[in-house]
């Protein structure tokens, strides 16, 4: 099994317990046996409480991983074999300015979508560009393993103007037709689906239950649930988008499909998903804290943040390189003809095809007529964002936000632009904010 040297960018976020604990059991443990993380945060305290109970859940399992930390983050990429990022530049307070400021302006306000999605991407290239940059010098050969959202974006960005080997994933491929199909009534594990597009927008291109078409399952299921009160306002309507689409959706179109409604849900609601999260950080901490002092460290998923095993597919996909494993993943890369209708350099959403040569996506035809265009719609937005972040102006920024399917409108675009710049500054970099 592979020994390797990652380097984990966002060591000591609230994510990072889960995280480790997914590395270290994969294969049972013995996939990276021999291997070093090291931690890398702005936060000591936080990356101690990380790296004793990780190293612990190691001693235990028999693992023989050695977990180190440190503040330095070019020190921490010698010798580097894989980077892992996944940071929040500007933590959960910029995910709130990002959610609340555009509701203000009569827009969603989304982490990943619209607004919200193109500030957070502004803010994490900001930072990205400069650990690619050291990558260049320091681990060339490494490969960069990216959870940072949006994750499309930033690996837009990077194939553009970059020679370093980039994946970013995302397990909402898998996750999608599994909740659509446990909302129908069927069983998960029944299910063989394939999902294409961008990251938080793909759609299925083929979607079997047991070797049998699920559309008319699905039809039959919203049939049968429409009316009963038991089944959620947002289950209903993300089966019916499937149903009418005749392909099972990403989660995210509901901000496109069911915009008003969804916009009027979060007016109404007191308080944004930044600051639900925000109220659970001090116990996830807590417990951390006190898992860390214990001679057997169990992860409570009620107390930890996304759940006891975090960012899984990101080493099921490192395990896939490093150990020549020969799969298939869901993978955003470079397109090179896997969606045929979509530019060749687009960073897409693909299954591919990964092992010690690399990740290469596979050829899946063209994307449903029917929900190609809001796809590529956001595909050219994706580029012209991600030119943005990493060299544009702010007329450029404008010029990307502007045309965002849920913005379009110059006069509101640069009105909402010049006030989330300003709100957001301290992580900008001076050339978006002229």
């Amino acid at each position: 099994m592979a020994a390797i040297k990652m380097v984990y960018i966002g060591g000591g976020s609230t994510r990072a317990a889960g995280t480790v604990a997914s590395f270290i059991h994969q294969g049972e443990g013995a996939n990276f046996k021999g291997s070093e993380v090291v931690l890398v945060d702005l936060n000591e305290e936080r990356l101690e409480i990380v790296r004793k109970m990780s190293q612990q859940m190691s001693d235990n399992l028999g693992a023989d991983i050695k977990i180190t930390t440190t503040t330095d983050r070019r020190a921490a990429l010698q010798g580097a074999d894989a980077v892992l990022t996944s940071f929040r530049p500007g933590g959960f307070e910029a995910r709130y300015l990002d959610e609340s400021i555009p509701l203000k302006h009569g827009f969603i306000g989304q982490e990943t979508q619209g607004p919200g999605g193109f500030f957070m991407a502004m803010r994490s290239l900001h930072v990205i560009k400069e650990i690619v940059a050291d990558m260049e010098e320091i681990c060339p050969n490494a490969w960069l393993f990216n959870y940072t959202n949006p994750v499309n974006i930033v690996s837009e960005a990077i194939t553009h103007h970059s020679p370093i080997k980039v994946v970013s994933l995302c397990e909402g491929p898998i996750i999608f037709p599994q909740w659509i199909a446990e909302t129908a009534g069927l069983d998960p594990s029944e299910i063989d689906v394939t999902m294409i597009g961008l990251n938080h927008n793909c759609w299925s291109n083929r979607h079997l239950y047991k070797g049998q078409d699920m559309m008319p399952l699905l039809a039959e299921a919203y049939e049968r649930l429409k009316d009963d009160p038991s089944v959620s306002r947002h289950q209903l309507r993300m089966l019916k988008l499937a149903v009418t689409m005749g392909a099972i959706p990403a989660d995210y179109f509901q901000y496109f499909y069911y915009k008003e409604e969804v916009l009027e849900q979060l007016q109404a609601k007191s308080t944004t998903r930044a600051q639900d999260i925000l109220a659970k950080v001090p116990d996830y901490w807590k417990h951390y804290t006190e898992q860390a002092e214990s001679a057997a460290p169990v992860l409570d998923p009620n107390r930890s943040r996304g759940g006891i095993h975090e960012l899984e597919l990101a080493f099921d996909v490192m395990d896939a390189v490093f150990n020549d494993r020969k799969e298939v993943w869901h993978c955003n890369v470079r397109n090179n003809g896997a969606i045929a209708d979509f530019p060749a350099d687009r960073v897409v959403e693909v299954p591919c095809f990964v092992d010690r040569n690399g990740i290469a996506p596979i050829a899946q035809g063209f994307m449903p007529k029917q929900v190609s265009g809001l796809v590529k719609m956001l595909g050219e937005y994706q580029a012209l964002t991600a030119e943005a972040g990493w060299s544009g102006s702010r007329i450029d920024g404008i010029r990307a936000l502007a045309s965002h399917p849920l913005v379009y409108s110059i006069d509101r675009a640069e009105k909402l632009y010049d006030e989330m710049a300003q709100a957001h500054r301290a992580y900008l970099p001076e050339r978006l904010l002229k």
